[in-house]
């Protein structure tokens, strides 16, 4: 009985162990409502909170009076708790834990956007199920007339995750017999009533072991019956351990290895979303900076030209301009109204744009908000250029997309080994051992269940088998196959690592030498501006000297609007590469104090 005992509790503390649960990474979104624990969370779907559509209240509080006043700042925090890229890329983390713990019961992940899974871990799939099952279970020989016996053979059984099996069943049966010598009566009526319990479960390291039990009480109308009814018992125990192919814990853990590199990608990959993003809300940030700084130049340069067709026509009427001066003026005023119409649209589609990456839905008052900016465009300084040197090893260090390549490069790694563990023949062991008891009601013996169980448990009818099994494929083409495709794609990932590599590196180079240029070309145009105005205003003295003409202002005010509109395009441009200099040297969400957990829980916490 104390046997039975150990088996019982064995099973039971593997029905009761916790389930596993999805790691709440995120507290708003995804894997964030794990199921109650206890025996039965696990058979019940876990909770998920729904996706969050609305805007955060932080949106709400910068729409003050009409206007939505935003610094830099501002902007990326709102994209973080409300971009819909962002929201989409958060389950990826999720993903990467599902996919966890798919493979901790022994099964391949599924995958996800990003995560590399290597063709050669399916090979050989865990959980074949158990071998000459036959052999291994039911009620063996107990109770019948002949003995068992035979060959035994023992395969895999099981996943990481045990499986307790349960089956009753109830039978009457009556069957015409055409002597009555053996059972004594014409007709036999027996009723049997069978429970059965199974418990599998395989190891790490490869080691499978099955445990069965099965019970029946067998009640007949023949005669010359020993017992009747009889209680008949037997428990089986086997196990199974692979020495070649299959043997060690790389063969039997390669999805959990892979998929806890994969939680790194998933990492990597939703950090490549957050950059992404902010790169795109700053550079639109400055766009529309930019393009609130030409709407400002076309309404002086609309002023500057009403002024001198007011001009013009004051003159045209003591007489020191002809008529065709005030029409040059008119044209003018045409043509700068029509400049400010295209800039305010401009502005007006890029503060579309612009709060559409800010918000999960633009409500009306989102939508009549005018967008102020609390930035300026930024100036040139001498801290701003990196030092080659400096900015290339920091870049092959944080970019994440290089990270993705090494683990997927890992990854492969995993499936390189595996499969040279494939060559190998197969080569297992196992051992069997089941006892049997038989009891009943005899007219002097009024015996239970309990007493079959005792002779089972207590292997008073014992049988004992152990044995090798070996399985050589002759040329084995599959497993070389598997092999060598496994090697290819280990050597196609390193060069597409250092390829990578090589990217990074144009990258970090041509965002330095477009920093070059655009702080020299910042600088030029700020000179040019400058040295445009002097010429405007020098030529408005000639004209009311007389010694000019209104369509030499005309041309020197074009002149200067043309400046202007190089100057802001020279702003943007240096604000721009500034970004792109962060991006490229991998540096982005530290120069904006970014931290991924506020991204991936969708509440910036202003640190």
């Amino acid at each position: 009985m104390k046997g039975h005992r150990a088996l019982l509790c064995c099973i039971c503390f593997c029905v009761a162990t916790p389930p596993i649960r999805l790691a709440a990474q995120n507290r708003h979104d995804p894997g964030s409502q794990p199921g109650s624990p206890g025996i039965f969370s696990r058979y019940r779907p876990q909770a998920i909170a729904p996706p969050v559509l609305d805007n955060s209240p932080r949106l709400d509080a910068l729409v003050r009076d009409g206007k939505l006043e935003l610094t830099l700042a501002d902007a990326l925090a709102l994209a973080l708790e409300n971009n819909l890229d962002i929201a989409v890329q958060r389950f990826i983390p999720s993903f990467a834990q599902t996919d966890l713990l798919r493979t901790q019961a022994g099964q391949s992940p599924r995958g996800f956007q990003g995560a590399s899974i290597p063709g050669g871990l399916t090979a050989g799939a865990l959980g074949a199920g158990i071998t000459g099952a036959g052999s291994a279970t039911g009620v063996g020989s107990a109770g019948g007339i002949t003995g068992g016996g035979g060959a035994v053979s023992i395969g895999p059984s099981g996943n990481f995750d045990p499986s307790v099996g349960l089956n009753f069943s109830w039978d009457r049966n009556s069957s015409p017999l055409n002597t009555i010598q053996v059972s004594g009566v014409p007709v036999v009526t027996g009723v049997t009533a069978a429970v059965s319990m199974n418990y599998a479960q395989l190891l790490h390291p490869g080691t499978s072991f099955f445990v069965t039990f099965s019970g029946q009480r067998q009640s007949s109308t023949q005669q010359f019956l020993r017992f009747n009814p009889a209680l008949v018992a037997r428990l089986s125990l086997g196990i199974h351990q692979p020495l070649l192919n299959g043997f060690g814990y790389l063969p039997n853990e390669r999805f959990i290895r892979v998929a806890r590199n994969n939680t790194q990608v998933s990492e990597d990959v939703f950090r490549q979303q957050v950059i992404t993003t902010v790169v795109a809300v700053a550079n639109a940030y400055w766009d529309l900076a930019a393009l609130q700084e030409n709407v400002r130049v076309a309404e002086q340069s609309l002023a500057v030209s009403q002024q001198l067709l007011q001009d013009n026509r004051m003159r045209l009427e003591i007489g020191t301009v002809s008529p065709l001066d005030v029409v040059a003026a008119e044209s003018e005023v045409a043509a700068r109204t029509r400049d400010l119409t295209v800039a305010s649209t401009n502005l007006q589609l890029q503060e579309a744009g612009f709060k559409n990456l800010l918000s999960k839905k633009v409500t009306p008052e989102l939508d009549a908000a005018r967008v102020v900016l609390g930035d300026r465009m930024p100036e040139p300084k001498d801290s701003d250029l990196p030092d080659l040197q400096l900015a290339l090893a920091g870049a092959l260090e944080a970019r994440p997309e290089l990270r993705q390549a090494r683990r997927s490069l890992e990854n492969q790694e995993v499936a390189r080994h595996f499969t040279e563990n494939a060559l190998l023949p197969n080569l297992g062991t196992f051992a069997f051992y089941a006892g049997s008891g038989l009891r009943g009601k005899t007219q002097a013996d009024e015996t239970t269940i309990w007493n079959a169980l005792s002779q089972s448990f207590g292997a008073e009818y014992p049988e004992y088998a152990g044995g090798a099994t070996l399985n050589i494929p002759i040329k084995n083409r599959v497993a070389q196959a598997d092999n060598l495709r496994a090697q290819l794609e280990g050597k196609q990932l390193q060069i597409s690592v250092q390829r990578s590599k090589n990217q990074i590196a144009l990258e970090v180079r041509k965002a330095i030498i477009g920093m070059i240029q655009g702080k020299a070309q910042l600088e030029a145009a700020h000179q040019a501006v400058r040295l445009a105005g002097e010429i405007w205003e020098g030529e408005k003295g000639r004209l009311e000297s007389g010694v000019s003409t209104s369509y030499q202002v005309i041309l020197r005010e074009r002149d200067l609007l043309t400046a202007r509109q190089a100057e802001v395009n020279a702003m943007v441009s240096y604000a721009k590469v500034l970004v792109e200099m962060d991006r490229a040297q991998g540096v982005v969400l530290a120069r904006y104090a970014i931290d991924l957990n506020d991204a991936l829980s969708g509440k910036y916490s202003n640190r």
